[in-house]
C-alpha cells in the first residue's frame, strides 16, 4: 500500500514590469512614505534584470527612529530569490541628510549582504513631500560604497 506525503514547494515570485534603475523610480514606488508621521524601514526586492520583485516593511519605528538588522532584510530577499534590494526609509522631519545610524546600518547591510551574494543597490532616504518630493540617494550622494 502507497501512502501519500504532501510537501510545499516554495516557486519563484515573478517581477513586475517595472525597472528600479534611478533614484527617481525608487521614490515613484515609495511615495506614500512622505506622508508617514513615523519612521518606517523597507526594502524593495528586485530580480537580476533589475525588475521590481516586491516591496517589504522591515520595521516600522517611531517618530526619529527605526530598528533594523541585516537578517530581517536578508531573509525578505531570500524569501523573494531577490539578486539584489534597494534600502528605502523616511525621515518624518522631512530632512533626507542621512544620520550617523543611517549610514552604519547602510554599512552592515552591504557587508552582510556581500556573504550571501544578494547585491545591495542603494539606500534612498525619502523626506516629506514638499512642493517636490524630497529625497537622497546614497548611492547618487557617493556616502557609502555599493
Amino acid at each position: 500500500m502507497y501512502q501519500m506525503i504532501q510537501t510545499k514547494i516554495s516557486t519563484v515570485k515573478e517581477a513586475q514590469d517595472i525597472s528600479i534603475n534611478k533614484p527617481e523610480a525608487i521614490l515613484e514606488q515609495c511615495k506614500d512614505m512622505t506622508e508617514l508621521a513615523q519612521e518606517s524601514f523597507q526594502i524593495l526586492t528586485v530580480n537580476a534584470k533589475g525588475k521590481l520583485i516586491d516591496r517589504h516593511l522591515i520595521s516600522l519605528g517611531i517618530v526619529n527612529a527605526s530598528i533594523v538588522h541585516p537578517r530581517e532584510v536578508l531573509r525578505a530577499c531570500i524569501l523573494d530569490s531577490a539578486s539584489a534590494y534597494i534600502a528605502v526609509h523616511n525621515h518624518p522631519s522631512g530632512d533626507t541628510t542621512p544620520s550617523a545610524e543611517d549610514i552604519i546600518i547602510t554599512r552592515q547591510l552591504i557587508e552582510a549582504s556581500k556573504i550571501l551574494d544578494i547585491k545591495m543597490l542603494d539606500h534612498v532616504i525619502v523626506g516629506r513631500y514638499q512642493a517636490t518630493p524630497r529625497f537622497l540617494s546614497m548611492k547618487k550622494e557617493n556616502i557609502c560604497q555599493f
